[in-house]
């Protein structure tokens, strides 16, 4: 049976489908055509054994996520650029591909540094305001107020984004991109009218490892401040709490990870449906109803992922 563990992402006007062999990015042109990049990719937690240990597994992933993230955005920040260029190029004379590709990059390199100032602020911030409120000596009500600021500056985040006119578009390439993994996972032929019925939320959203995280944080934060304590009598001051924080932060994501895969093999139980609900609730905000070009779009991004796999097992999707 094909293994149907697909995931992906919205990019600029397209949709990043992963499969375990293989990352296809489609992107649609302003003339209507779609363009499709694939690379074959097989996740180190595959090819090294040491690395598929639980929780360190979710660490790998994690730097994956990010770097297959980035690669994918560029790509599609390179294609808006060369749609951008068009009528300059006409009139001025061509540019060169290095030109655009530099363009391209520039674009997607502002948005990775905005996401790390973003990351920075969100971790920052939340343990100052503690420490502000003389909180220091209960870890457990310290690392609480802290999350609890850390959910309100994310929801804040997300919501303020989701005003922004040109980021619906990039939700409904978010909403497309779940309906065609759950048509893909239910077994259903890959035509817009099999997709479009199903749900634009997905409980293996990346929304819901972030808020995952916070909460997973709150405990694990608590108790490795408390550690802190009986070692040396006193508890952390803000700066050693930031470095500890930001030290521990790698096991943080490799334990929400843990919990999220086991929340996809367990969803029937009350306490997987309590733990995805948040998650599920945000996507209200951060997946919209796609159009079918849209779907069209994520339905050959999913359709090249799982190419190899569909040739392989010789089975059809």
């Amino acid at each position: 049976m094909a293994d149907k563990h697909v995931g992906g992402q919205a990019v600029i006007e397209g949709v990043m489908m992963r499969s375990p062999t293989r990352i296809s990015t489609a992107v649609r042109k302003q003339s209507g055509e779609i363009v499709v990049k694939n690379d074959d990719f097989v996740s180190l937690t595959k090819r090294k054994k040491v690395l598929g240990w639980p929780v360190i597994r979710g660490v790998i992933s994690l730097f994956e996520m990010l770097y297959i993230g980035i690669k994918s955005l560029n790509y599609s920040a390179d294609i808006a650029m060369e749609e951008i260029d068009k009528e300059k190029n006409e009139k001025k004379g061509k540019k060169s591909k290095e030109d655009k590709k530099s363009q391209g990059f520039l674009m997607g390199l502002t948005m990775v540094l905005a996401f790390g100032l973003g990351i920075l602020v969100f971790f920052f911030f939340p343990l100052f305001v503690s420490n502000l409120l003389s909180l220091k000596r209960d870890a457990l009500v310290f690392n609480l107020v802290a999350g609890i600021i850390r959910v309100l500056m994310f929801l804040l985040y997300v919501w303020g984004i989701s005003l922004w006119g040109e980021f619906r578009r990039v939700f409904e390439y978010h909403g497309a991109e779940h309906k065609s993994v759950y048509a893909y996972e239910a077994g259903e032929i890959m035509t817009v009218d099999n997709v479009k019925k199903y749900s634009t939320k997905h409980p293996r959203c990346g929304t819901s490892f972030v808020l995952v995280v916070v909460i997973f944080a709150i405990l694990f934060y608590s108790l490795s401040d408390t550690m802190y304590f009986l070692l040396t009598g006193f508890p952390p001051s803000l700066l050693k709490r930031v470095l500890i924080h930001l030290t521990l932060l790698p096991l943080v994501a490799g334990g929400s990870y843990e919990l999220l895969k086991l929340s996809g093999k367990k969803k029937e139980k009350k306490i997987t449906r309590l733990l995805i609900a948040p998650g599920l609730w945000l996507q209200r905000i951060t997946t919209k109803e796609p159009s079918d070009s849209q779907l069209e779009v994520a339905i050959v991004a999913l359709e090249n992922a799982v190419e190899k796999e569909k040739r392989d097992l010789n089975v059809e999707v």
